[in-house]
Order: structure tokens, then C-alpha cells, then sequence
């Protein structure tokens, strides 16, 4: 599976931290940006083309690391097809799991002014590792989001 991961200025650091675990963990991994530090960037820049990568790339989920992480959600559930999830550090195993399990997320985002690098790679690792369960209910809820994204174009 291949891992896009993006952000922002306020995410820069920890992104760069965390993308030698993510390959450590046996993931392909793409940077989508930002490359440098700028202060006067701005998350959609690089959060909806990663989003847009994807929706593309069944066999991928996406990781957005900002500030919050909020705008990064928000930004990224607007492409259809894309299930985002907000971690925040104090999220427990079940929240991350359920998010996967029952929703099948596809991009996880968490902002580095509150997600430590110790939970950053503890959720990371969670996140990546569940599985979607496939079960006929989760799948029909599913259904009825990708039936009201597709009236929408």
C-alpha cells in the first residue's frame, strides 16, 4: 500500500519526522508538500492534490499533518471519495480502529500542536494497520455517502 502524506508549514517538522517510520512500517511513501518550511503557505495547497491522489490510487490512504489538523479534514472530505479523520493525541486505540473498522478513513489528519511524535507514531502505525471489516452494514452506509457525493457533481 502507498501512503501519500502532506500539510502545511505548522506540520512541516513533524511530517519530516514521521516519514522514516511510515517507510519502517513496510509502506510506500510520497511527500506531496510542502518540501520547505514557509510560514505563508496554506493547507488546501496541499491537501486537497493529495486528496485528489487518493480518490486515484485505491490502494493508498493519505496522512495530513498541520496545525490542528481541523481545516485539513475539512478540506480533504470535500473530494469525493475521501473519508477523512481528525486524530487528536489523547484518541485511544478503539477511536482510530472504528475509524478504519466501521468507515474505512482514508486519510488521517492531526495537527502537530497537539499530537506529540511518540502519538503521531502510535497512531500512524493503528490507523494503518486496521483493516475496513467489509460487513454488509458498514459497506450499504458507505454506498449511500459515494450515491449523495456522485448527485452532487
Amino acid at each position: 500500500m502507498k501512503v501519500y502524506i502532506g500539510g502545511d508549514h505548522a506540520g512541516f517538522e513533524l511530517k519530516e519526522k514521521v516519514k522514516d517510520y511510515i517507510k519502517k512500517l513496510g509502506y510506500a511513501l510520497e511527500d506531496v508538500g510542502p518540501f520547505k518550511y514557509d510560514p505563508e503557505d496554506d493547507y488546501p495547497d496541499y491537501t486537497i492534490p493529495l486528496a485528489k491522489k487518493v480518490t486515484k490510487d485505491k490502494n493508498s490512504r493519505g496522512i495530513i499533518i498541520a496545525g490542528s489538523g481541523i481545516g485539513e479534514v475539512i478540506a480533504s472530505n470535500k473530494v469525493n471519495g475521501i473519508r477523512a479523520v481528525l486524530f487528536h493525541g489523547k484518541a485511544n486505540k478503539f477511536f482510530l480502529e472504528t475509524s478504519r473498522i466501521h468507515n474505512d478513513t482514508n486519510i488521517l489528519c492531526f495537527g502537530s500542536r497537539f499530537v506529540s511524535l511518540r502519538q503521531a507514531k502510535k497512531g500512524i502505525r493503528i490507523w494503518l494497520n486496521t483493516k475496513f471489516s467489509k460487513e454488509e452494514r458498514h459497506k450499504r452506509r458507505l454506498d449511500k455517502i459515494s450515491k449523495y457525493e456522485k448527485s452532487r457533481k
